[in-house]
């Protein structure tokens, strides 16, 4: 089953993006996940003022890739780019290539919607949906047309346990996810970002406003998830990207008349041990940042 994005306007060939059916969508979140980006000059300006500039990597699939660098550095607005959450600002211009398995997403004819399918996103604090833990799982399949009651059970208890959650929630779908724990909460968002089938789940500081049991319980459900899904993180904790993610950029601001650059990407490993930029070693020792 395919589904066909938006035209822009008449004559313009519509891109046509594999959709799994709904048979597919419950036949496991490991089947359908590809996710490989390829950015390429990206640049990014709000207005007039230019805030990121030369940007060239690859993200590959079914890994953690950490971005990491200084408060101001433009990271979480690069890991907006990448499922096009600056649309929504009005006054962002994006530059370059951004591919998704090959797709240029920035082209006017993606639907972002769609895209946001593909490319779920966790953010910063937790932000479950007033409704029942059921329903804030359940919500993005009905969106993508999936009434049939036993199909959505499947794809909740998937979800729930992709998240690590559902041995704690099982007996209580129908309860207010306000009622669960900052960190139970942040779970949930996890797990209704996967229920869409997504290739890639980015997730901004997602640990940032947990406690420590919280945050392990997250770092060890990102751990489950690479083989499924790529993750692409955005983390102020060295110790945490050097615990999760397997590649890992460094981007840096010098001053606030550049705009931010990429200074560094690569295995964390080396990264972290035997960088190739003097900057990143500055930033990973703490000596700035």
């Amino acid at each position: 089953m395919v589904s066909v994005l938006s035209i822009a306007d008449e004559g313009t060939a519509a891109i046509v993006v594999p959709r799994p059916s709904v048979d597919d969508r419950t036949a496991g979140i490991a089947e359908s996940a590809r996710g490989s980006f390829t950015l390429a000059d990206v640049s990014v300006a709000y207005g007039d003022d230019l805030v990121i500039e030369g940007v060239d990597m690859e993200i590959p699939s079914r890994a953690v890739t950490a971005l990491i660098g200084p408060s101001g550095c433009g990271k979480s607005t690069l890991l907006r780019c990448l499922n096009r959450m600056n649309d929504e600002l009005g006054t962002v211009r994006v530059g370059g290539t951004i591919t998704l398995d090959g797709q240029d997403i920035m082209r006017r004819e993606v639907d972002p919607v769609e895209l946001r399918m593909r490319v779920g996103q966790v953010f910063q604090r937790p932000n479950p949906f007033p409704m029942s833990i059921y329903d804030n799982v359940a919500f993005g399949p009905r969106t993508q047309g999936i009434r049939r009651r036993a199909d959505l059970d499947a794809l909740v208890e998937e979800s729930l346990r992709g998240a690590a959650l559902w041995d704690e929630v099982r007996k209580s779908l129908k309860k207010h996810a306000f009622e669960l724990s900052g960190g139970q909460q942040q779970r949930l968002c996890i797990a209704r970002a996967l229920a869409t089938k997504p290739e890639v789940v980015l997730m901004d500081e997602p640990a940032s406003a947990l406690d420590p049991i919280s945050t392990q319980q997250i770092e060890d459900t990102i751990a489950e998830l690479k083989s499924s899904v790529t993750i692409v993180i955005v983390t102020h904790n060295m110790q945490q990207a050097a615990r999760i993610s397997d590649r890992t950029a460094f981007m840096l601001r010098e001053s606030l008349e550049e705009p931010a650059h990429l200074i560094e990407v690569g295995e964390t490993k080396k990264m972290f041990t035997n960088p190739d930029d003097k900057r990143t070693e500055s930033y990973i020792t703490g000596r700035f940042g």
